[in-house]
C-alpha cells in the first residue's frame, strides 16, 4: 500500500512539473524540493516506484545532477531541468536515468525541428507581406525539457506498476 501511495505522489509531482514547465518554462524550486523530499521519504521505507534505499536514491540524484550540470554551465539548459533530473534519479534510480535522458533528448530534437519549421513558415508569411501579429511578441523561449523528462518517467512508472514490470 505504501508503494502505491508513493507511486501516486511521484505521478502527481511529475504531472505538476510538466504543467509548470509547459506553461512558464520554469519549475519552481519549491516543487523540486517537494519532489526530492517525497522521493527520500519513500526511499526511507523502500516504498518508491524503484524500491530504492536512501543511499541509492541520493547517489542516483547526484548522478542525475552531475550528468546535466555541464549543459546548464554551457547555457544550453535551465537550472530547473537539471534539478528535475536529479529528483528523477532519486525516484527512479540510476538504471532509468539513461533511458529517460535518451527519450527526452529525442523529444527535444523533434520539438526543435517543429519549432524551426514553424519559424521558417512564419518568416515566409511575413516576408510575403501578410501580417501574422497575434500577440506573439511575448512568446516563451526554449524547450520544456523538464516536461520532456517527466512524461517518459510517467510511462516508466506505469511499466513499473504492471505485474512483472521492469523490476
Amino acid at each position: 500500500m505504501t508503494s502505491l501511495i508513493s507511486s501516486l505522489v511521484f505521478a502527481a509531482w511529475a504531472v505538476a512539473v510538466a504543467v509548470c514547465d509547459c506553461r512558464a518554462r520554469r519549475v519552481p524550486n519549491l516543487l523540486v524540493g517537494a519532489g526530492l523530499c517525497a522521493a527520500l521519504a519513500a526511499a526511507c521505507m523502500h516504498a518508491g516506484p524503484a524500491h530504492l534505499g536512501v543511499l541509492h536514491a541520493l547517489a542516483a540524484a547526484a548522478v542525475g545532477l552531475a550528468a546535466l550540470m555541464p549543459f546548464f554551465v554551457l547555457g544550453m539548459m535551465g537550472a530547473g531541468d537539471v534539478k528535475v533530473f536529479a529528483v528523477l534519479g532519486a525516484w527512479c534510480g540510476m538504471p532509468a536515468l539513461v533511458d529517460l535522458w535518451v527519450v527526452a533528448s529525442i523529444v527535444a530534437l523533434v520539438h526543435s525541428f517543429v519549432m524551426l519549421t514553424m519559424l521558417r513558415n512564419r518568416s515566409r508569411t511575413v516576408t510575403s507581406g501578410v501580417s501574422t501579429t497575434s500577440g506573439e511578441s511575448g512568446k516563451r523561449r526554449g524547450a520544456p525539457y523538464a516536461a520532456f523528462l517527466t512524461v517518459p518517467a510517467l510511462v516508466w512508472l506505469a511499466i513499473q506498476m504492471t505485474p512483472g514490470g521492469l523490476q
